[in-house]
């Protein structure tokens, strides 16, 4: 099943929704791409080096698609938008599923991430062209305090950290971005400490760049 599920997301990301089935999914999710701090992306300019090398990574601590669980599984989205990311061109992505799920789970993950259940993700699928790859790999996520880390081996390295404001025990948000990746939460503003990925031809060292982080819920 998820086999066939991989071949159907490396055609396009659909946004067509994958039946009736009852979903949610909620937990940590972070960013970080080569803008500098603050990205214009998030108030829909353009990126600062004309294009987007950008990363989505989450953690989902609490989740179920019908009555498979998805509880303490992660995914990953590495994408390229060589320009504006809502004016085009199209952006090419790879996505990464974590390989502890089992054949169920792993199929829930691929309908859930590739926009075929319908909700937030359907919208950022009708942004993508290409499809670079998804498969099933390592994928490691860390929280600790202001901190996030991410690591796929051989693939991607990713750390990123709160910006500290004038009271540094209390995070830095943007209130109110016309566009984020957790509708419903106000992101972080962050940097990146670490961020270097090569896979799928693609190949960057994006350290010390902009980064945001926050809570998630998605649903259909």
């Amino acid at each position: 099943m998820f086999k066939h599920n991989v071949v159907r997301m490396t055609h396009s990301m659909s946004n067509v929704r994958a039946g009736s089935v009852s979903w949610k999914i909620e937990g940590d999710y972070f960013e970080a791409c080569n803008c500098r701090s603050i990205c214009p992306c998030i108030f829909m300019g353009d990126p600062d080096n004309g294009d987007c090398q950008h990363t989505i990574a989450w953690h989902i601590q609490k989740g179920q698609y019908g009555q498979t669980r998805l509880d303490g599984l992660n995914a990953a989205g590495v994408f390229h938008i060589p320009g504006n990311m809502f004016t085009g061109p199209k952006w090419k992505a790879a996505i990464y599923l974590d390989e502890q799920a089992s054949s169920e789970q792993a199929d829930a993950l691929g309908k859930i991430f590739s926009g075929q259940a319908g909700g937030f993700l359907a919208k950022v699928g009708s942004l993508i062209g290409e499809v670079l790859g998804v498969r099933r790999a390592s994928i490691q996520f860390g929280v600790d305090g202001k901190r996030r880390w991410l690591r796929i081996p051989n693939s991607l390295e990713l750390e990123i950290e709160g910006l500290a404001g004038s009271d540094p025990n209390r995070e830095s948000l943007i209130i109110n971005p016309a566009i984020a990746v957790s509708p419903g939460f106000d992101p972080v503003i962050s940097h990146s400490t670490k961020y270097t990925y090569h896979d799928h031809g693609l190949e960057w060292d994006n350290s010390n760049k902009n980064a945001f982080y926050s809570k998630f819920s998605y649903a259909p």
